[in-house]
C-alpha cells in the first residue's frame, strides 16, 4: 500500500506514463522504415521508446549499420507522427485524472519530468489536452545528462525545493526506473502497455499494472 503522506512530492515521467505517445512514435517509426524498404519490429520499436534521442540513434545505427540514412529516417518519421497526432491527438493514460484529483487534494507539490526536449514535451502536452496541468515541467534541455542517469530528477527534485528521497517517482520504462533509483527516489513502475521489464520489477521500489490501480491503492490508504 502507498500512502502520499510519506511524500513531499510526485514526479511524473510524460511519454508512456501519462502520455500514451511511445504507440504514436513506434507507428511513425515504422511507417518510415516501410516506406524506405526495411523492417523495424515491435520488439526494436520498444526496446527505443523512451530513450533520448542521441541513444535512439547510436541503436539505430547498430540495427542497420553504419550507412544508415538517419537524416532521412528522421525527417520522414517526423512527417509521419505529425500528420498521425494531428488527425487523432495523444490519448492520456487511463487513471492519471483521478490520481491527479487525489494528489491536489492532498496539496502534494508535483512536477513532470521527461527525457523529452522542451519543444516536444510541450507540444505533446498540448495535443493530449494537458497544456496547463504541470506547475513544474523538467526536460531533457534542463540537464547535462538524459536518463538513465539521476540527474533529470534530482532536478526536479531541487526545483520542487524537496529532498529527493521524499519524493514519489512513477515511471513505465527502464530507463526512466533506473534514473529514479539512482536518483534516490522510491520509484514506481508503472508497465506501458508493452514489455513488462524484470530487471525493473526487481529495481523498483513497488510495481502497479497502471495508474487506474495505483489511483484506487493511494485513495486507500
Amino acid at each position: 500500500m502507498i500512502d502520499l503522506t510519506d511524500f513531499a512530492a510526485v514526479i511524473f515521467d510524460m511519454d508512456g506514463l501519462v502520455l500514451d505517445t511511445e504507440s504514436t512514435y513506434i507507428k511513425a517509426w515504422q511507417q518510415t522504415a516501410e516506406g524506405m524498404g526495411f523492417e523495424l519490429d515491435d520488439d526494436f520499436g520498444q526496446a527505443i521508446s523512451g530513450l533520448q534521442y542521441a541513444d535512439i540513434e547510436r541503436l539505430m545505427l547498430a540495427q542497420y549499420g553504419a550507412d544508415f540514412d538517419l537524416a532521412t529516417f528522421n525527417q520522414l518519421s517526423a512527417g509521419h507522427w505529425r500528420a498521425n497526432v494531428e488527425k487523432d491527438g495523444i490519448a492520456v493514460k487511463a487513471g492519471f485524472a483521478q490520481l491527479l484529483n487525489i494528489i491536489k487534494q492532498q496539496t502534494l507539490p508535483f512536477a513532470l519530468a521527461t527525457n523529452s526536449p522542451k519543444i516536444n514535451a510541450y507540444e505533446c502536452l498540448a495535443l493530449a489536452g494537458l497544456k496547463d496541468v504541470f506547475p513544474l515541467i523538467v526536460t531533457r534541455d534542463d540537464v547535462q545528462h538524459g536518463k538513465p542517469a539521476p540527474d533529470i530528477y534530482r532536478h526536479t527534485a531541487a526545483c520542487l525545493q524537496v529532498d529527493i528521497k521524499q519524493c514519489l517517482v512513477l515511471e513505465d520504462s527502464p530507463t526512466g526506473v533506473a534514473a529514479a533509483v539512482n536518483a534516490g527516489a522510491f520509484c514506481v513502475y508503472v508497465p506501458s502497455t508493452f514489455a513488462v521489464y524484470a530487471n525493473s520489477v526487481e529495481l523498483s521500489h513497488c510495481v502497479v499494472n497502471d495508474l487506474v490501480e495505483l489511483a484506487l491503492a493511494v485513495s486507500r490508504a
